[in-house]
């Protein structure tokens, strides 16, 4: 590996470790500190953060890969996400910011509900952070997947005699990040999010715009001679079945633990329009940046020969072929920014659903303050080994592992978190129920292949049953429930 590639990636190892140590000496003294910042982030942090931790590695992998493979037609999911994204912006993150503040100062999306319905509580608290770590232990895999797949392709000479690059990729990746994320919690997440969403940003711009109009580079002219048929179309191959599956996506917005707890540690209500503002612009940019990425990689790799055997890697092939080394090292970091951030953020809640929602309600209900943020720094180890354990796999596909972690999260708490902000009936029992029926149907359905295909035809992406029978669980349950509760 070149040196100035070397360099790059070490200023940024370098830059994220200070910055975890910086959070630890600002706020890890109690629990609102270490698992919400204290409630005052900036909304340009929270806005990024919530950006960087929700795209990951998918971002420059699994996305770009699926429209280097696919063509444009895939563009659908990063058109349902960018809407999905806006009206959670719009339609949950004030009023949680708000809510989560009122009623008792919840520091967990757990809690909230526990909370929000104390005659179900516990079955809440317990049921939620359940399905919080299942859920997380595969898609932090799917993190730590990138990172293996990114040590397999470009570092191999560098994790030379440590063993498997694939397998020394996840461990170094994940060493990295439980290093920042132990010692500074949340806010170092946070901070490092923010820092990392403007790297992500600036090398989704520069790596489309050099492979098209860069020295030696004509895909800007050679796009539109792609060999496959239909590659630029839109709707080519697109059934109704593959356009919902795509761009119901969006749905998953509104129930991503990961993601909200950024609008729950917003300093204010009044700043959530701004953050949101900032956020939305750079997912506009990111997402089309990836597009970019995708299709202009397929132009040059067919303009120069070039055979591409995993598509997820575009992004990597492209940065070691086209730039100088100082500059792959930082598309790289870019990409290792990806996945940190997620995985961070996964990490850190996974934790504080283990400490808050078992630890302090089971086992120790008076544990201290310090107490309670070392038992989830230990938490944060534990949910890693798990993950690292999912992961270990190389043929892992980025985008099937998020996809079906990004389905189980949006069915299990997208409808209960609208429908518990906006809709003063529902009940204890009503939440439950959607809980268990989301989550329990998203799993069915993968487990039953229905995923992949359908009653003969294509397969219907999991997040629609899912949602639409928690949907309607809450909403039937808390209809016959209410009287109960009132009385």
């Amino acid at each position: 590996m070149q040196t100035g590639t070397l360099i790059s990636l070490a200023a940024y190892f370098i830059l994220m470790l200070a910055i975890g140590f910086y959070a630890w000496r600002k706020s890890t003294e109690d629990s609102e500190g270490y698992l919400l910042g204290g409630r005052n982030l900036h909304p340009a942090v929270a806005a990024l953060s919530a950006g960087a931790s929700d795209m990951s590695g998918w971002l420059l992998l699994g996305l770009p890969g699926a429209l280097f493979a696919a063509g444009l037609v895939e563009a659908w999911i990063g058109i349902g996400l960018f809407i999905g994204a806006l009206v959670n912006w719009i339609v949950v993150a004030p009023r949680l910011r708000q809510q989560t503040f009122e009623l008792g100062n919840a520091l967990t999306i757990p809690e909230f509900f526990a909370n929000r319905f104390p005659d179900k509580a516990v079955a809440l608290r317990v049921v939620s952070a359940i399905v919080i770590v299942v859920f997380f232990s595969v898609y932090t895999a799917a993190g730590l997947v990138g990172g293996g797949k990114l040590f397999e392709t470009s570092f191999a000479a560098l994790v030379d005699g440590w063993g498997d690059p694939y397998t020394a990729g996840l461990w170094i990746t994940a060493g990295v990040v439980l290093a920042y994320t132990m010692v500074g919690g949340f806010l170092a997440v946070s901070l490092t999010d923010f820092v990392q969403g403007c790297i992500m940003v600036v090398a989704l711009v520069l790596m489309p715009l050099v492979v098209m109009f860069g020295p030696g580079g004509a895909s800007g002219e050679s796009i539109a001679a792609i060999s496959q048929d239909g590659y630029l179309s839109m709707t080519q191959g697109l059934t109704v079945i593959g356009f919902l599956s795509a761009v119901t996506w969006g749905l998953g917005y509104f129930g991503q633990p990961h993601i909200i707890v950024r609008f729950m540690a917003v300093r204010s209500v009044e700043a959530v329009k701004t953050a949101r503002n900032i956020g939305m612009t750079w997912m506009g940019v990111a997402l089309l940046g990836a597009l970019g990425v995708g299709i202009a990689g397929r132009a040059y790799a067919e303009r120069e020969g070039i055979v591409v055997e995993d598509p997820e890697t575009i992004f990597i092939v492209l940065a070691d072929l086209l730039f100088h080394p100082l500059i792959t090292g930082f598309l790289l970091a870019a990409l290792l920014a990806a996945i940190m951030s997620t995985i961070s953020s996964q990490l850190l809640v996974a934790s504080s659903s283990l400490t808050e929602d078992f630890y302090r309600l089971f086992l120790r209900k008076q544990a201290s303050e310090r107490e309670a943020v070392n038992v989830g720094r230990v938490c944060v180890l534990l949910v890693a080994l798990a993950a690292i354990a999912i992961a270990s796999d190389p043929d892992s596909q980025v985008l099937g592992l998020v996809s079906n972690a990004w389905a189980g999260f949006g069915a299990a708490f997208g409808p209960l978190i609208i429908l518990s902000l906006t809709w003063n009936r529902m009940t204890g029992a009503g939440a439950l129920s959607g809980l268990v029926v989301g989550a329990g149907t998203v799993m069915a359905w993968i487990a039953l292949g229905w995923n992949a295909e359908f009653m003969g035809g294509p397969g219907v992406y999991e997040i629609i049953p899912g949602f639409i029978a928690a949907w309607a669980a809450i909403v039937l349950v808390s209809r016959v429930t209410e009287k109960k509760v009132a009385a």
